[in-house]
C-alpha cells in the first residue's frame, strides 16, 4: 500500500510511519519545520494551509490512503483549514482518509461521550477541531474520523508535563479527567482503520479515565521518583475556562479493532 502520513514529524505521525514501514507499506511523510526522521519514509515538506500545495503533493504521490494528523494548538488555519484541504485533495485522487480528531472539542460532563456526540467546544482549539470534522465529513462521508485523548509514551508532551510538575516547574489539575492512550496503541488502531471501510466518528482512547494529577502520580511511580513535590490545583482555582471531565467511551473501537487499547495504570503502574 502507498500511504501518505500528513504530520509525520509529530509524535503520533512518526509512530504511524514506523509501524507502517515495519508492515511493508510504502510511506511518504510530510513535515512543516523538522524533516521526518523515520528510516524508510520519503520526507516531503508541506504547508497544509496552502491548498494548491496540498493538491499538488497528493496528485504527485497518488496515495492509496492518507492518515491526516495536522494541528497547531493556536492556529485555526492549520487545524481546521488544513484538514479541509487534505480531505478535498484525498477525495480528488480517490484515497482512503483517516482523520485524527480530539476530545478537546467536548466541553466536559459527568457522563462519558459516545462516538457520535456533537462537539461543544469551550476554546478556540476545540472549535477548530470541530470545524475540521465538519469539513472532512462534508467532503468525504466515507472517511474515518478518530477522536482520541491524551497521547502518552516516551517523548510525549503529556508525560513531560507530568515530570515538570513533579519537579515544580508546572501544575496539574485534579479535576481535568481524560482517557490517556499509548502512542503505539493509537498508531496501530489507526493503521487498522486504513484498509477498512469504517466511516464516521470513532472514539479511540484508553479505557481508564484519570485526572492529570493522577497521571502525574502514575508517572512518578513509573519513574521511581518522590511524588511529594507534585504541584496540583483545580481549574476553578486557576481561574480558567476549560473542559473538566471529558471521558471518551471507546467500547465500539474495542469491539471493532484487534489492537488492545491499554489502560494508563497498566502502562505506568
Amino acid at each position: 500500500m502507498n500511504l501518505l502520513v500528513v504530520g509525520a514529524s509529530g509524535f503520533l505521525g512518526a509512530e504511524v510511519c514506523r509501524q507502517a514501514v515495519a508492515a511493508g507499506h510504502r510511506v511518504v511523510g510530510t513535515y512543516h519545520r523538522a524533516a521526518v526522521a523515520v528510516p524508510g519514509v520519503a520526507s516531503r515538506r508541506l504547508d497544509v494551509t496552502d491548498r494548491a500545495a496540498v493538491r499538488a503533493l497528493l496528485t504527485g504521490v497518488r496515495p492509496d490512503a492518507v492518515v491526516a494528523t495536522p494541528y497547531r494548538y493556536d492556529d485555526w488555519a492549520v487545524t481546521a483549514d488544513g484538514a479541509a484541504h487534505i480531505a478535498v485533495a484525498a477525495a480528488e485522487v480517490g484515497a482512503r482518509l483517516v482523520h485524527l480528531s480530539s476530545d478537546a472539542l467536548h466541553a466536559g460532563r459527568p457522563k462519558p461521550y459516545a462516538d457520535e456526540d456533537v462537539p461543544t467546544p469551550l476554546h478556540a482549539y476545540g472549535a477548530a477541531k470541530a470545524a475540521a470534522e465538519t469539513a472532512v465529513r462534508a467532503v468525504d462521508p466515507g472517511a474515518a474520523l478518530v477522536r482520541t485523548s491524551l497521547i502518552v509514551g516516551e517523548g510525549s508532551k503529556q508525560i513531560q508535563l507530568c515530570r515538570d510538575a513533579l519537579a515544580g516547574r508546572a501544575t496539574l489539575f485534579t479535576d481535568e479527567l481524560r482517557c490517556p492512550v499509548h502512542v503505539a496503541d493509537l498508531a496501530a488502531a489507526v493503521l487498522e482503520l486504513v484498509p477498512g471501510d469504517y466511516a464516521g466518528l470513532l472514539n479511540v482512547a484508553g479505557p481508564e479515565a484519570v485526572s492529570r494529577a493522577e497521571l502525574g502520580l502514575l508517572v512518578a511511580r513509573h519513574d521511581g521518583v518522590d511524588a511529594g513535590g507534585l504541584r496540583t490545583t483545580t481549574i476553578a482555582a486557576a481561574g480558567l475556562h476549560r473542559p473538566g471531565e471529558v471521558v471518551l467511551d471507546s467500547a465500539r473501537a474495542a469491539g471493532l479493532l484487534r489492537t488492545r487499547l491499554r489502560a494508563v495504570s497498566e502502562l505506568y503502574g
